[in-house]
């Protein structure tokens, strides 16, 4: 516990910039430094041991269904010295990531489903657009964007107003299926481009590998691979946290 570090010193053990070491301080990421007469910060082992727990938990970043705030909620408990609570938490983020997993398989498997008349559709007329949105209990402006991304395209009555067909509410079904699974919509419209040219597709492959002239955002959409390496984090994160309070649940700051 007598090892004190440097600002530097801690980037070097870490492999990052000072800067940010000073950054994970100011977000409370780390425990606040001492300060030496001359005004240096001096870190700990508790320091070093923190900034590695928090450096695992950004390894994967998955924004859905509120996951990245509880990631932080566990660092910074385990930064202020409550590794109870933040192995707690750290449980409850594991479930979730369980749950997400299983969202995401289920989303694939209705896609199949549908994609070979498994599904069927309960009606046999054309829907409005206010229909379509009661029927699949999703709202207005959700189809309206669907739309505009191009995930489906309406036909038209002679009065302008929108028609959706039996097969318009298939694909619908999946959109929203996937959605609620939180794929992105570009991973979506890939699945669906794909469906049209060939109906006997592996879903879970395409949904899961970006085109290559698609963007680096659009690159890191793969959600099931990210949701698997999520879990491996955070398991390791548990153990590390279980650790640091053996270590340091007597340690002074």
């Amino acid at each position: 516990m007598a090892n004190i570090y440097k600002t530097a010193e801690v980037a070097s053990i870490i492999g990052v910039h000072p800067n940010t070491v000073r950054l994970y301080e100011k977000l409370n990421l780390i425990p606040k430094a001492k300060r030496l007469d001359n005004g240096y910060r001096v870190f700990n082992e508790f320091h070093i041991e923190q900034f590695k727990l928090a450096r695992t938990a950004f390894k994967v970043e998955i924004l859905q269904n509120g996951l990245r705030k509880k990631i932080i909620n566990i660092i910074k408990t385990s930064a202020m010295g409550d590794f109870e609570k933040a192995i707690e938490y750290c449980d409850d983020y594991i479930n979730q990531l369980n749950r997400e997993e299983k969202n995401a398989e289920e989303a694939i498997e209705l896609a199949k489903k549908i994609i070979l008349g498994e599904e069927e559709i309960e009606n046999q007329i054309s829907f409005t657009r206010k229909q379509v949105a009661d029927y699949l209990d999703v709202t207005i402006d959700t189809l309206r964007n669907w739309e505009m991304n191009g995930l489906l395209s309406v036909k038209r009555k002679e009065n302008g107003y929108r028609i959706y067909t039996e097969e318009d509410i298939k694909i619908l079904k999946i959109i929203r299926s996937l959605r609620c699974a939180n794929y992105s919509i570009a991973s979506i419209l890939r699945m669906l481009n794909e469906i049209s040219k060939n109906s006997n597709i592996d879903i879970r492959a395409v949904i899961d590998t970006p085109n290559k002239d698609e963007d680096i955002v659009t690159a890191c959409d793969k959600l099931l691979t990210s949701i698997n390496k999520a879990e491996e984090n955070a398991k390791f994160m548990m153990k590390q946290l279980v650790s640091m309070k053996e270590k340091f649940n007597n340690f002074t700051i």
